[in-house]
């Protein structure tokens, strides 16, 4: 074989070498952060504890307008988070916990709150400064025992978002189940017959406008029903976002 004709061949082999391609999981780059320790629930989701779906790429990506109360965010992709029947991993502690925050994207923090059975038992502020990579708060639980639920809100300061995580619990050795608690899409008790701040019942959907409990407004030609006080951004319109808004 002359030099023309190995240069050819040569030419050839490069011409049909296979290209690869790595697919990334969607959404890595999108990531804030979560209460790693005790393992919160997106936690459980990423380290395969719990099999889980989107949720288990970014645990990180959890957030949400301030104010909720769901595991979710009130994210419909991370919906299983809500689901107290899945098989999450309660956590042996005592009655004083600390919990550990890791982060991947630090953003400005206004204050960190821990909910147990929809009542605030802590906050932190943050000083409107960008945490540490990690940060750690010591909670008092109270006096309860066996099996239960904190929400943990890590409120950002300089939007009007704010990151969830919910972790389950073993208080004391009680196991079990605990006392019956709001789910993640109860709402407050609606505004009294003297309250006068909701926008006009058939009201247009729009980003941007402040709701109040009970407000109505239509979208998309359905009627719905604030669940929690907040201003709407776009991309949380009502059928997207469960943990605000319910279908009348």
């Amino acid at each position: 074989m002359n030099l023309k004709q190995k240069l050819a061949i040569g030419a050839a082999c490069v011409g049909v070498t296979p290209i690869i391609v790595v697919a990334l999981p969607a959404g890595v780059a999108n990531a804030h952060g979560y209460v790693s320790s005790p393992p919160s629930r997106q936690a459980q989701c990423a380290e395969g504890t719990v099999p889980c779906g989107p949720i288990k790429w970014e645990p990180q990506s959890v957030e949400g307008p301030k104010g909720l109360r769901s595991c979710s965010g009130g994210n419909a992709e991370f919906a299983e988070l809500d689901d107290d029947s899945k098989a999450w991993q309660a956590t042996p502690v005592d009655n004083s916990v600390t919990f550990k925050w890791t982060f991947t994207a630090r953003h400005v923090t206004a204050n960190y709150q821990y909910f147990l059975n929809g009542t605030k038992i802590a906050e932190f502020d943050g000083g409107n400064q960008q945490p540490p990579p990690t940060i750690s708060h010591d909670v008092d639980l109270g006096d309860v025992s066996g099996r239960q639920k904190v929400l943990a809100v890590w409120n950002i300061g300089d939007t009007g978002n704010a990151f969830y995580a919910c972790i389950d619990l073993d208080v004391n050795g009680g196991g079990g189940d605990p006392d019956p608690e709001p789910t993640t899409t109860t709402a407050p008790p609606p505004p009294t017959t003297t309250t006068t701040t909701s926008p006009p019942s058939e009201g247009t959907w729009e980003a941007g406008t402040a709701y109040e409990v009970g407000s109505e407004v239509t979208y998309n030609g359905v009627t719905y029903r604030c669940r929690q006080a907040h201003t709407a951004l776009a991309g949380w319109e009502p059928d997207r976002t469960p943990a605000l808004w319910e279908e009348v």
